[in-house]
């Protein structure tokens, strides 16, 4: 199933570059708000909002980290943080950042669903652009 979608930090959005503590920090916040939903209606749904743990290795400190399952429906998603060259109105190159969201051949539906939601979620917290699995766009940033 391996698959990318990606959130473009767009020159409307909130920020124009994000690092990946950053989006780890976004992720806690997802954490929070999940939790207290749970807490409204009796129901441990942090857990099931957030089935992963933060993972990241010594060589991709600072590019890329992952989210590894912690139930059994779920296996693994990979985030990366980097720049494109793209081409402004004036037709001069800028760098624009973008978060990319991959899910690896062993990822499973569980996997898919999770990130299209997470996605969502960062795409309308950064207002960005989102890439969707499908090749489809949402735009999630004050259009003109």
């Amino acid at each position: 199933m391996k698959a990318n979608a990606y959130i473009k930090l767009v020159p409307s959005s909130s920020k124009q570059s994000i690092t990946t503590d950053e989006l780890k920090e976004l992720f806690q916040y997802y954490k929070e708000i999940t939790a207290k939903t749970g807490n409204q209606v009796s129901w441990a749904y942090s857990d099931s909002a957030f089935p992963y743990e933060i993972k990241e290795e010594e060589g991709g400190r600072g590019s890329w980290f992952y989210l590894l399952a912690t139930e059994d429906r779920y296996n693994v998603i990979l985030l990366g943080v980097d720049q494109e060259e793209v081409f402004s109105d004036g037709n001069t190159p800028v760098q624009q950042t973008y978060i990319q969201v991959t899910l690896p051949e062993n990822a499973t539906h569980g996997d898919k669903g999770k990130a299209n939601e997470f996605c969502k979620f960062l795409a309308k917290k950064l207002q960005g652009e989102l890439h969707l699995f499908n090749g489809r766009v949402m735009y999630f940033y004050p259009r003109k």
